[in-house]
């Protein structure tokens, strides 16, 4: 990380996290300090990359997809090519929600957010027509536990 990251930059970072919508004064509020020294270090962390996107959190159940299946990919393709047209593939399905590339057995962990389970294999159809696929296991999520965007800043070196 090239940007420092202190105390205060820690409080901006959580009251940011919690809610973005907060105006700079609020948050100045809430982190002990005025606007401009604020608006400064919020300014710095977007240009050194550690702020991000804007966006807001929509509720998937709320919205009709009730499914999140973790997809399980095991490929024998190695090459530059397919790994090019699998990750293309993975950014043009808005159904995947996140994409991981691991070691061990699994190669990648997909998480998938559809209606339905016919909402699942109609992705899945459309993922192995797209590329060669040596194994896929699809796991239903029954209950979400626990799911949050928080970063854990308390962990962040100083």
């Amino acid at each position: 990380m090239t940007v420092q990251i202190d105390a205060l930059d820690r409080k901006i970072l959580v009251a940011l996290q919690e809610d973005a919508s907060r105006s700079l004064e609020d948050i100045a509020k809430i982190v002990g300090s005025s606007k401009t020294p604020v608006w400064t270090r919020i300014r710095k962390m977007r240009e050194g990359g550690v702020i991000g996107q804007h966006t807001v959190l929509l509720d998937a159940e709320a919205l009709g997809l009730e499914a999140c299946f973790f997809v399980l990919i095991r490929t024998s393709e190695h090459e530059a090519e397919w790994q090019n047209r699998f990750l293309r593939t993975l950014k043009e399905r808005s159904e995947v929600m996140e994409a991981h590339r691991l070691a061990g057995d699994i190669d990648y962990i997909l998480k998938v957010r559809v209606a339905n389970a016919r909402a699942y294999d109609e992705f899945y159809q459309a993922l192995i027509s797209e590329v060669r696929i040596y194994n896929v296991t699809a796991l239903l999520s029954m209950e979400e536990i626990k799911s949050t965007p928080l970063l854990p800043l308390a962990s962040v070196p100083s």
